[in-house]
């Protein structure tokens, strides 16, 4: 699987390692020898990059959180903002509220400009700082907006509704020649995002349901 590509990557990544775009990751890690051989999926190894399609001290990003809650996810926000802030510079990154219906001026809160200070001790907190819901959005208004707050790259956290409604948003801007980066952070108690292992919090989510229901077997 070869991931769509903004186009040619100018700017040297502050970041004092980086993988080739050449490397990639078996769907089936694991291969018996003696079976048919037959194609198979690959995928791009994930890891920095050594030239960036962006200046970072020219970006903008924004992240949103979508969906049921899930253990894990002001660790994610807080994660992505200290990469972006400290390891890239990237100089402003929002927080869009309520889940995509954030995306839509007309319907959602002003999104938060996140800050060291802010994220400092979110991830001690439960569910997640910037909100969500569920749903969908209209489309071409989340994309006029991100155009007008010159959003350059959105990280979408959720499960699979999520990540197709990354994806529209990112076919959308793609229509209208505005570069758009969309990356898809899979986020699901359930487990059941093709092609991962395991997303997180769910093992936090099963051992919290193990240990109700062996309190009510024993109080029973």
């Amino acid at each position: 699987m070869k991931i769509t590509i903004l186009g040619e990557a100018r700017f040297e990544s502050p970041i004092g390692h980086s993988v080739s775009d050449t490397l990639r990751i078996p769907e089936n890690i694991v291969r018996d020898p003696a079976s048919a051989q037959k194609e198979e999926l690959e995928f791009e190894l994930a890891g920095p990059r050594e030239k960036l399609f962006f200046d970072p001290k020219n970006t903008c990003a924004g992240i949103v959180t979508c969906g049921g809650l899930c253990p894990g996810l002001n660790n994610v926000i807080r994660s992505i903002f200290l990469e972006l802030h400290y390891a890239y510079g990237v100089k402003k990154v929002l927080g869009f509220r309520g889940g995509y219906q954030g995306l839509d001026p007309f319907k959602g809160k002003e999104p938060l400009v996140l800050t060291p200070e802010f994220v400092n001790r979110i991830h001690k907190e439960g569910g997640t700082v910037l909100g969500t819901s569920r749903g969908p959005v209209d489309i071409s208004i989340a994309v006029d907006n991100l155009i007008r707050r010159g959003v350059n790259m959105i990280f979408t956290v959720g499960g699979d509704g999520t990540q197709r409604g990354g994806n529209a948003l990112f076919q959308e801007a793609r229509k209208r020649n505005y570069p758009l980066a969309v990356v898809g952070i899979p986020k699901t108690i359930d487990n059941d995002v093709a092609f991962v292992a395991r997303t997180f919090g769910y093992l936090t989510a099963v051992s919290e349901a193990s240990k109700v229901l062996h309190n009510a077997q024993r109080g029973a």
